[in-house]
């Protein structure tokens, strides 16, 4: 966290008549009016006339709302007249609930270095447009961070998001307890702590977490969560000696590999084996072997190290029945449960979106089976009116679980099925267009294989991905003769990844056929 200038609370500026002039931006589901309500409440329980209101977004990460608290001394008399929005380099206070809305009230012009103090999260809630990108679309937080001490003149950052899931709570009572902790305000820890007493809901917690974010705010340290480190061992049942034992076998020819490759290698083998089962990772180690043996150690192995990688995310793909394990796991509810704050006499009502195209169900089918209906328009035509409408199952529910349990169980069934058969096939012919070009120009096979994150997701999204891949490496046989060739590869897949529709790799391939 960070934290500069002084901590001492602050005192109303005359020459702004007392008045205290806060904003918060927050988005659905953050608690942004909650924690507006207890300001609010502070203020006129502390002899102060308070106005809140509020400008909503458009929806949740499209659009943040916009809360605005104006406070001033009210001792009788006529009320003062406030604001009905924050103005642009009139803000004391900004608080902000995400570290992408503290960019965006700078950009606004809500932080300004002769008054405001920001206390924003530093943690990533992401927007559509973020998510949308193919490749990585995450804006910069450190772009955020250096333009807010800047633009402040006293900045509080820490991830009080994850300081309040921590204790069992939400962002709204951190950020409370992180205001209360700055002093920007005149007020003493106890008339806050007694805002959130007199809203008689779920107090215990959110003292909790007022006390860890105003700590944060104290001490100019967050201690961030700590991700507990996943246990490979896990990955069988427990108490399973047979499955235990080939675990370890498996595990043991990892430590064979060389140090490069077996640093990625093992998380591939926990992918791959928690994805299908055992002999299915002894397949993953029986292909990431050949490609080592293939492999060069005067260039640290990076053809295999790549491999480990994304041979593992070719054979662990998304299809309905991973879908449907993922949708109905006992940690995923319990996730779940925990987000939405739901209590142990809770009742909680969970409500999946199940879109299955033609496609899928064909797919799902045995593979020569699935070939044929696939082949035929009419067939597909009735696959298409049957299932594709787009069905709201409720897990919460007996049967709708059941539905979709079993559906997860059949693991022992998608060996059989034709989407597997075509996975297995278009990996085969990806791994054998790098292992060709390994002899000639090691850096290019390095970048064809690395071609291999644009296949990902489910559905429309893996089809996109995979028309992408598959255009990418016909653009690359236009150039692997060239010196340059793994430059171009390189240029190729970053277009690809640049846009949904594929316009940028449009036209890096009309550029390289105009010199090919």
């Amino acid at each position: 966290m960070t934290v500069q200038q002084s901590l001492a609370p602050r005192q109303p500026d005359p020459a702004l008549g007392q008045i205290i002039k806060l904003a918060c931006l927050a988005v659905g589901g953050q608690g942004g009016g909650v924690l507006t309500g207890w300001i609010e409440d502070l203020a006129r329980a502390n002899g102060y006339a308070a106005q809140a209101t509020s400008v909503a977004g458009v929806a949740q990460r499209t659009g943040a709302t916009i809360y605005y608290v104006e406070m001033a001394p009210y001792n009788g008399g006529p009320m003062p007249v406030f604001s009905l929005a924050p103005a642009s380099g009139d803000v004391d206070i900004m608080i902000s609930a995400e570290m992408m809305e503290a960019g965006r009230a700078i950009m606004r012009g809500f932080v300004t270095p002769d008054r405001t103090t920001l206390i924003a999260s530093t943690h990533r809630a992401l927007a559509v447009s973020e998510k949308m990108v193919p490749g990585n679309g995450i804006a910069s937080s450190e772009e955020v961070r250096a333009a807010a001490e800047v633009a402040a003149q006293r900045l509080i950052l820490a991830d009080f998001e994850g300081l309040a899931v921590k204790v069992g709570s939400v962002i709204s009572a951190s950020l409370f307890g992180g205001l209360a902790g700055s002093g920007a305000l005149p007020f003493p820890r106890e008339a806050f702590e007694d805002a959130i007493r007199a809203g008689g809901k779920g107090v215990e917690a959110s003292l909790r977490a007022f006390a860890v974010g105003y700590e944060a705010a104290q001490a100019g340290v967050a201690p961030a969560p700590v991700a507990a480190p996943k246990n490979h061992a896990q990955v069988v049942p427990q108490g399973s000696a047979k499955l235990q034992a080939e675990w370890n076998r498996l595990t043991g020819r990892i430590t064979a590999l060389p140090a490069e490759v077996a640093e990625l290698a093992l998380p591939g083998l926990r992918k791959v084996v928690e994805f299908q089962d055992l002999a299915y990772g002894a397949a993953y180690l029986d292909r990431l072997e050949t490609l080592v043996r293939q492999d060069r150690a005067d260039k640290a192995h990076a053809f295999s190290r790549e491999a480990a990688k994304y041979l593992a995310n070719a054979m662990a793909y998304d299809d309905v029945i991973r879908v449907a394990d993922l949708k109905t796991r006992g940690e995923r509810f319990s996730r779940i449960r925990r987000e939405m704050g739901a209590k142990d006499g809770n009742l909680m009502h969970l409500t999946e979106f199940m879109h299955p195209g033609p496609a899928e169900i064909a797919g799902m089918l045995p593979a020569g089976i699935g070939r044929k209906v696939q082949d035929s328009p009419a067939w597909m035509a009735r696959l298409d009116r049957w299932f594709n409408k787009g069905r709201r199952v409720r897990t919460d529910t007996m049967p709708s679980f059941l539905m979709l349990y079993t559906l997860g169980g059949l693991r022992g069934w998608r060996l059989k099925s034709l989407r597997h058969a075509e996975e297995m096939a278009h990996m085969e012919r990806w791994i054998s267009r790098a292992t060709a070009a390994l002899g000639r120009n090691y850096d290019l096979a390095v970048e064809i294989v690395k071609c291999r994150r644009l296949v990902k997701g489910y559905s429309d999204t893996h089809a996109r991905g995979q028309s992408k891949f598959d255009r990418v490496l016909a653009g690359i046989a236009l150039i692997e003769a060239r010196e340059d060739a793994a430059d171009w590869a390189r240029r190729l897949r970053e277009a690809a990844l640049l846009d949904e529709e594929g316009k940028a790799l449009d036209g890096a391939i009309d550029t390289i056929r105009s010199f090919a």
